[in-house]
């Protein structure tokens, strides 16, 4: 995924944490974790949004499945 360069920031990170983090998310660098992190952050965000919304249609038609049931498939 290409990125544009940003800016610079000196932030205070938990050594533990960042190495934790680093680890999990198999980056290759801390700014590579710390990316990584702020983009989970954004995608949760974004998901609980659409979570709140379910339901707020009250007039919203059901929308059909795209794919053929598993068991429809088979014969």
């Amino acid at each position: 995924m290409a990125f544009s360069c940003g800016m610079k920031k000196t932030l205070r990170i938990d050594e533990s944490l960042l190495r934790d983090a680093r680890a999990a998310s198999g980056a290759g660098s801390d700014t590579e974790t710390v990316r990584l992190g702020l983009q989970a952050l954004v995608r949760q965000a974004a998901h609980q949004r659409l979570c709140a919304l379910r339901g707020s249609e009250p007039r919203a038609a059901d929308v059909g499945r795209r794919r053929k049931s598993v068991r429809a498939g088979r014969a």
